[in-house]
């Protein structure tokens, strides 16, 4: 897969922080920081998946059967619950 440099400047601290981990870890700050910016792009295309989720439940039990939420059944409800 091809690549492409990105620079990128961090605070003083969280540099000191990427390279203690770095060494902690045997990993390449490269590397690190590659991987917490793919958690955080996936993170957040979860979240979005998420959000509609929810948006789709609170629509759906806000529907009764006389909306259509269900597909007409034959035989009694009374039977259902027996």
């Amino acid at each position: 897969m091809p690549s492409a440099t990105t620079s990128i400047r961090l605070p003083k601290e969280l540099s000191q922080e990427l390279a203690k981990r770095a060494r902690a870890t045997k990993r390449g700050k490269n590397w690190i920081i590659k991987e917490a910016l793919e958690l955080y792009l996936l993170g957040s295309s979860q979240e979005v998946l998420k959000e509609e989720s929810r948006r789709q439940s609170l629509l759906a039990s806000k529907r009764t059967p006389a909306d259509g939420a269900w597909a007409e059944q034959d035989g009694d409800v009374e039977e259902w619950q027996a």
